[in-house]
């Protein structure tokens, strides 16, 4: 994620601005320009200072303060390029529906500005009925003995569990579960991997280069989660995996290293655009120094992204344990896992295994 800029008067914007705090522009987020922009009123539509040539209007999930994203006037329908993608959302005259879909779109939209910026395909289920990505946001039954709505994948349809939006409930599935982290953002990018597994990787030729970095994936599914679920991870799990969940079976192995790969690009886009620099005054070897001052999202080497990743999480972490917070990244890269980040960024980017 980086910085904006108003165009009317140059104060600095985050992506989920509506309104420029210094000039009173109404704010929206052009999706192919990649920017956010100021608007002004154009009769029924919008004028995009960014772009003025095309006749604009907020997406409709902007009436409930979901969705800052804009469309085209002339365009296919009154949703935006994200919103597109959602196949069920909860009931929205239920006021804590409302509330906690909007967060889930929140995390959504963040999700679909990496999706762009990595140039990756992205099919609605309109474009492909049968294995477009869709979403269901859905909401536990009222009875508190029906099954609850599980958190998934299953060709191209990801479900989030509607409850994952409240922060105590979250939290205790994180405890339960033995996780140093759960996001809302997290759980868009682990499914969206399984996704992406489908695309790139069974249906993109690199099945066979795949299961020499992250195993065989033809091994029992259930069995292996059953297996995880009774006895845990292997004892030297950090070696190989990036979290313990990695360890369950390949497929959510990539699915792991999926998101930490997006955690890491995405992160590092907004340290460079704050031009942070990591230089501990008492180090003398500058292993924990960098200067963040690259593209991750353009950078064809993962070694360069690493180098400037693991002194961005020492500082970060270093703070936030002068917060008394947790640490902003509670993770071990092993060499092992190193290998398999590079390996999805290598598919990313379209390139062979070597």
């Amino acid at each position: 994620m980086k910085l904006f800029k108003c165009q009317s008067c140059g104060q600095v914007l985050y992506f989920e601005n509506t309104r420029c705090e210094s000039c009173g522009h109404q704010l929206g987020y052009l999706p192919r320009a990649m920017t956010v922009t100021a608007l002004e009123p154009d009769g029924d539509r919008l004028r995009a200072l960014a772009a003025p040539e095309r006749p604009l209007l907020l997406c409709d999930n902007a009436g409930y303060d979901a969705c800052n994203w804009l469309t085209e006037a002339d365009g296919p329908g009154t949703l935006c390029l994200a919103c597109r993608h959602n196949r069920t959302i909860p009931d929205l005259t239920v006021p804590l529906n409302l509330q906690r879909w909007t967060l889930l779109e929140r995390a959504k939209h963040h999700l679909f500005y990496s999706l762009l910026r990595l140039k990756l395909p992205l099919k609605n289920r309109i474009e492909d009925p049968e294995h477009g990505l869709a979403f269901d946001f859905l909401a536990d039954a009222p009875d508190a003995a029906a099954p609850k709505v599980m958190t998934g994948h299953d060709n191209g349809l990801i479900t989030i569990a509607l409850v994952e939006a409240d922060d105590a409930e979250r939290e205790r599935r994180r405890t339960r579960m033995h996780e140093p982290y759960r996001s809302l953002l997290g759980h868009f990018r682990h499914e969206v991997g399984h996704y992406f597994w489908d695309v790139l990787v069974r249906d993109g030729g690199r099945l066979e280069d795949c299961r020499a970095v992250f195993g065989d994936d033809s091994q029992d599914y259930a069995t292996a989660l059953q297996t995880h679920y009774q006895s845990g991870p292997p004892a030297n799990w950090q070696e190989n995996y990036v979290s313990r969940y990695a360890s369950t079976h390949p497929w959510e192995d990539w699915a792991e290293t999926w998101a930490h790969y997006l955690h890491i690009v995405d992160t590092l886009e907004m340290a460079s655009a704050f031009g942070i620099k990591v230089q501990p005054r008492i180090s003398r070897d500058g292993s924990l120094s960098a200067a963040v001052d690259l593209d991750p999202y353009e950078t064809a080497d993962m070694t360069t992204i690493i180098d400037a990743w693991l002194p961005l999480t020492f500082a970060m972490n270093s703070l936030n344990r002068a917060m008394g917070n947790p640490d902003l990244y509670p993770f071990v890269l092993s060499p092992a896992v190193v290998t398999k980040l590079s390996f999805v960024h290598d598919v990313i980017r379209g390139r062979p295994a070597p």
